[in-house]
């Protein structure tokens, strides 16, 4: 028991690390001269649009691998630290197995695996859009952007996800089986993730309105997301929330 105790704790300590230099990664290319890559802009005029140009189809994929690696440290920096109870509460149910470390990095695993294929969904959307005649009223993007995600906040959906996420024991015990263990805690991270992305996906696409570099934001949305999914009063916060994200809409649109 002690020693499965002694794991989880040092898997927590690992967890956060992570977390913390993820954020020490994002402030470094942010204050960089790359910055505006973090911004997935620039990729036709830039320091590196030679190299976007002379690759095949370089101007495609080469923002896309940039906004891969920028989303996966945003995944690292926001998100891991609020999921911990899930974690604590996996660590628990398979503490006395001899391969609990393997289990719980695939949980992980699982759990990143679906939020980088909705940082890469979003985007496509995004890039898409910028393609569009659309790119031009960038005031009424970033306003019915906000509108969108205030609205979401008074949602049945929100908060039938988000009761999952507040449950992270009882989560695992309903859905964890003991079979095919490592196949088992991937899926399992991964319905966790799926989840946690149906209460906060509009959350994060509020990162394209103000700035995928705006490391003020993202520390913000981090914390607010972290209360609402892991403190007693969490669910009071959206309320606000949504209200305060409906006034910057409309800030935004009458501006």
């Amino acid at each position: 028991m002690r020693a499965a105790l002694a794991h989880r704790r040092v898997f927590a300590v690992l967890l956060l690390a992570q977390a913390a230099l993820a954020w020490a990664l994002l402030w470094a290319w942010s204050l960089s001269p790359y910055a505006r890559y973090l911004q997935h802009d620039g990729f036709g005029d830039g320091p590196i649009a030679a190299l976007c140009r002379s690759l095949p189809g370089g101007l495609v994929w080469v923002p896309a691998l940039s906004s891969a690696l920028g989303w996966l440290l945003m995944l690292m920096a926001m998100m891991l630290p609020t999921t911990l109870p899930l974690f604590e509460a996996f660590g628990r149910v398979v503490g006395q197995r001899s391969d609990r470390g393997r289990l719980l990095w695939l949980l992980g695993l699982g759990y990143a695996a679906v939020w980088s294929v909705f940082g890469l969904l979003a985007h496509g959307l995004h890039a898409g859009l910028l393609a569009t005649p659309l790119a031009d009223h960038g005031r009424w993007l970033g306003a019915g952007t906000l509108a969108l995600a205030g609205a979401f906040q008074f949602s049945r959906l929100k908060y039938r996800c988000l009761e999952q996420c507040r449950t992270p024991l009882s989560f695992v015990i309903g859905h964890w089986r003991g079979g095919r263990p490592g196949r088992q805690a991937f899926v399992l991270g991964a319905h966790h993730g799926l989840f946690c992305i149906g209460c906060c996906w509009a959350l994060m696409l509020t990162m394209f309105v103000v700035g995928m570099g705006h490391l003020g934001w993202m520390l913000m949305l981090a914390a607010v997301m972290a209360i609402e999914k892991n403190l007693p009063w969490g669910r009071r916060l959206g309320t606000p929330l949504g209200l305060a994200l409906l006034a910057g809409a409309a800030w935004i649109a009458l501006a």
